[in-house]
């Protein structure tokens, strides 16, 4: 097929969390036979440059275009108009007009806000949404983490791209229902996040004897991971500190320092942000305790730590879109006594984090597999580049 794929980020697997699975599509649809020209945006020139040394030309068809400062005037008018618009600059833009006038069969956006690109070819469009703002604002502080003018945008212009399209994925079922609501005549496919678990190590056998670490990885720039460490800092440490005292926390992320700065000098716990390799964090934490309170999508750190046989306890948010069993796979309550109990099990059981940091592997290599995942999305390409 005649694929052109839309992104905002470039497809590198250890960049933005959406970019995981971008670079499992784009690599995946390649290696199908297809013939696939993937247009981003980018705002980190590392990842641009790790992108252009995975997708090397000319076996693959990879532009990458400048996001847009969103401080400018002009970004800020556009806003008004079309929310998060500003990331695709006026290159981008002609570049992929020139590029779908030579013909296509599909064109293929994500997340929801490059949604914008694809208003004149709508019924040979596919919007694949990751979240919706509507669901991740909605919980605890939401609205106050922006401007009323932005929150009302960000809402309003949601609805107004999914009520225009006619074929969109989603991550999660959640997710689902949450677009048939908005859009109820839309062809709706789920579709998991696919993740290259060979790019992450996992050692079958036991970690050592070392002290009880409990972690929370994530972007404290995302809302929803900032309110389940505020969270964490204020009903869920102090009670694991005071019944495990010989235990530590480690919270490790993107802006976590600033973000978290009232927490710094909490006994017993590590801020560390903005790391250049997560990996290290995940291998010697022994619970990774996430719990946020109103985040829609998969979170890509309950799948890293998955992959990487890092024991999760987390809620059902943190939890949506995969099929994983309390007690099996995570430890999965939504109550705070529940939280506490399941991390402080785990931390006193080293068989039991073994044996269920190894069904969590096997459940992420299932669901998140790229032959699975990519499959999915191959098949409704079919049916569009077919009606």
């Amino acid at each position: 097929m005649n694929i052109v794929l839309g992104f905002t980020e470039p497809p590198y697997p250890f960049g933005n969390a959406a970019a995981r699975w971008f670079y499992v599509l784009f690599k995946g649809l390649v290696e199908r036979g297809h013939n696939v020209t993937a247009f981003t945006a980018y705002s980190n020139e590392s990842d641009r440059l790790a992108a252009l040394e995975l997708f090397p030309a000319p076996k693959y068809d990879l532009r990458m275009y400048p996001a847009r400062q969103k401080s400018s005037l002009l970004n800020k008018l556009q806003t008004v108009a079309e929310p998060y618009s500003y990331l695709f600059n006026d290159d981008f833009r002609r570049d992929l007009k020139a590029r779908l006038d030579t013909g296509f069969d599909v064109l293929h956006l994500e997340p929801i806000w490059a949604g914008w690109l694809g208003k004149k070819h709508i019924k040979r469009s596919l919007v694949h949404v990751h979240y919706l703002s509507s669901i991740d604002l909605a919980g605890p502080g939401g609205k106050q983490s922006m401007s009323p003018l932005l929150f009302g945008l960000t809402v309003n212009a949601e609805r107004r791209l999914l009520g225009k399209y006619r074929n969109i994925g989603v991550l999660s079922p959640r997710l689902r229902d949450a677009v048939a609501a908005i859009n109820p005549r839309a062809h709706i496919d789920v579709v998991p996040l696919g993740l290259d678990t060979s790019l992450y190590p996992f050692d079958t056998a036991p970690p050592p004897m070392r002290r009880p670490t409990v972690g929370l990885i994530g972007s404290f720039t995302w809302h929803p991971t900032l309110i389940a460490a505020e969270r964490m800092f204020t009903r869920l440490w102090p009670e694991i500190s005071r019944r495990v005292p010989e235990a530590r926390l480690q919270v490790v992320g993107r802006g976590a320092n600033q973000a978290l700065a009232r927490f710094a000098d909490t006994p017993n716990v590590e801020i560390h942000a903005d790391v250049p390799d997560p990996v290290p964090y995940f291998q010697s934490t022994d619970v990774m305790l996430y719990a946020p309170p109103a985040g829609s999508g998969m979170k890509v750190k309950i799948l890293e730590s998955f992959a990487l046989g890092t024991p999760v306890v987390t809620n059902t948010e943190g939890m949506e879109g995969l099929p994983a069993e309390d007690g099996v796979h995570a430890g999965i309550a939504d109550d705070d006594a529940g939280l506490i109990e399941r991390t402080i099990g785990l931390l006193r059981d080293a068989d039991r984090r073994h044996t269920q940091r190894s069904a969590a592997r096997k459940l992420i290599e299932t669901v998140c597999d790229p032959e699975t995942t990519v499959s999915a999305i191959e098949a409704i390409h079919r049916r569009i580049g077919s009606a």
